[in-house]
C-alpha cells in the first residue's frame, strides 16, 4: 500500500478530507444543540431507551467518589461487566471485564487485575484522565455484549463492532471493527483492531485493513477475512437508520454491536464520526453524500431510505481487488 496518494488521485476517488467534513458536512446538517446528546454515551443510551431502540443493558452509574469506594457490592454478583467513561473517545477509558476469579477480574485481553484496579480505573474515569478535554466525567457500567457465534473466529476476546455513516437518514458506506490481542480486546482501529469495509445492500465484507494497510487474515486467529458476511444485516440497517430520526443529526456515525441472544444493539454515536472507513472500502464518501443530498431523501419513510441506499451503494464485486489507497 502506498504512503502517498496524490491530490488527483484522492480527488478522482471521491474522498472525504477532514476540513471538508468539518464544513460542508458536520456543521452543515448537525446542530450543535444536539452534539451533547451524542458526546454523552450515558445521554445517548437513556434516550435510545426512551426511543425503544436496542442498547446494552445499563448496569450502575458512578458519579462519586463515594460511589467508588462501594462499587464492590455492586460489582460481587457479576459475571462481566463494561466500565465506560459517560464522555470517552477513541475507545479510551473502556474496561471490559469478561469473569471472576478467586476475587479478581479477568480483562478481555486474558489479564487479571484486582477490586483495587477496578476502583482506580473508576477515580481515574471521574477526574477526567479519558474524557474530552479532560473535564470531570461519570463512569457507568454496562452488560457485556456477547459475541455471535459467526464472529467467534473473527475478533480476539473482544466483541466486534459495526461502524455506519448515516447521512439525512440514509446509512451511505459501513465498516466492520475486529478486535486484536493488540488492541487489547476493543474494536477501535487507531489501538489496532481490522476495519474490514462493508457492502450496503448485503453486509458482506469488500476489504480489510490494519494499521492502513490490506491483510486478508485476522493476525491472532488466522481466520479468513474475505468469508466474512454479517448476520442480521436489514435489522443492522434499519436500527442505524432509526438514530437518525432520534437525533436529528444530518451526518452521524452508529456504533452498532450483535448479541448473541438480543441481535442488534446501539454502543454509541457520534456526531463527528472518523474517515478511516474510506480506507477500510477503498472508496470515497463524497459521491455517495451528494448523490443523498441530490436525492433529498430526508422526506422519505425509513423504508424508503434503505431501499435508496441498497440500491446506489451496492458493492458489485466478491472480496476487493482493486488497488488500495
Amino acid at each position: 500500500m502506498s504512503s502517498w496518494i496524490s491530490p488527483f488521485e484522492l480527488k478522482r476517488r471521491g474522498i472525504l478530507g477532514m476540513n471538508r467534513r468539518n464544513v460542508s458536512y458536520i456543521s452543515r446538517y448537525n446542530n450543535r444543540r444536539q452534539f451533547p446528546l451524542v458526546d454523552n454515551k450515558l445521554k445517548t443510551k437513556l434516550v435510545a431507551e426512551e426511543a425503544g431502540l436496542a442498547v446494552p443493558k445499563l448496569i450502575d452509574i458512578v458519579a462519586t467518589q463515594h460511589e467508588v469506594e462501594s462499587i464492590e457490592q455492586n460489582l460481587k454478583d457479576l459475571d462481566s461487566f463494561v466500565a465506560k467513561p459517560a464522555q470517552g473517545s477513541g475507545g479510551k477509558g473502556i474496561l471490559v471485564v469478561v469473569g471472576q476469579e478467586n476475587g479478581q477480574y479477568r480483562k478481555a485481553s486474558g489479564d487479571l487485575i484486582s477490586l483495587s484496579d477496578v476502583k482506580r480505573h473508576l477515580t481515574n474515569t471521574l477526574s477526567g484522565l479519558h474524557s474530552l478535554g479532560g473535564r470531570n466525567d461519570v463512569a457507568f457500567l454496562e452488560t457485556l455484549v456477547r459475541v455471535d457465534p459467526v464472529f467467534s473466529s473473527y475478533s480476539h476476546e473482544g466483541v466486534p463492532d459495526i461502524r455506519l455513516i448515516v447521512f439525512q437518514g440514509v446509512p451511505v458506506m459501513g465498516m466492520l471493527r475486529l478486535a486484536t490481542k493488540a488492541s487489547d480486546g476493543k474494536a477501535n482501529l487507531h489501538q489496532g483492531a481490522i476495519g474490514v469495509g462493508l457492502d450496503i445492500a448485503t453486509g458482506r465484507g469488500i476489504q480489510a485493513v490494519l494499521h492502513n494497510k490490506l491483510v486478508t487474515h485476522h493476525p491472532d486467529t488466522g481466520a479468513d477475512l474475505s468469508k466474512l458476511t454479517v448476520p442480521n444485516w436489514p435489522s443492522l440497517l434499519r436500527l442505524a437508520a432509526e438514530c437518525y430520526e432520534v437525533t436529528d443529526l444530518g451526518y452521524l456515525g452508529c456504533d452498532i454491536v450483535i448479541d448473541r441472544d438480543r441481535g442488534p444493539l446501539i454502543l454509541e454515536l457520534n456526531a463527528r464520526p472518523g474517515l478511516s472507513i474510506q480506507l477500510a472500502n477503498n472508496s470515497g464518501l463524497l459521491p455517495r453524500l451528494r448523490l443523498v443530498e441530490a436525492t433529498k431523501t430526508k422526506k422519505m419513510r425509513i423504508a424508503d431510505r434503505l431501499q435508496f441506499a441498497i440500491e446506489n451503494f451496492k458493492h458489485d464485486d466478491t472480496w476487493e481487488t482493486l488497488p488500495a489507497f
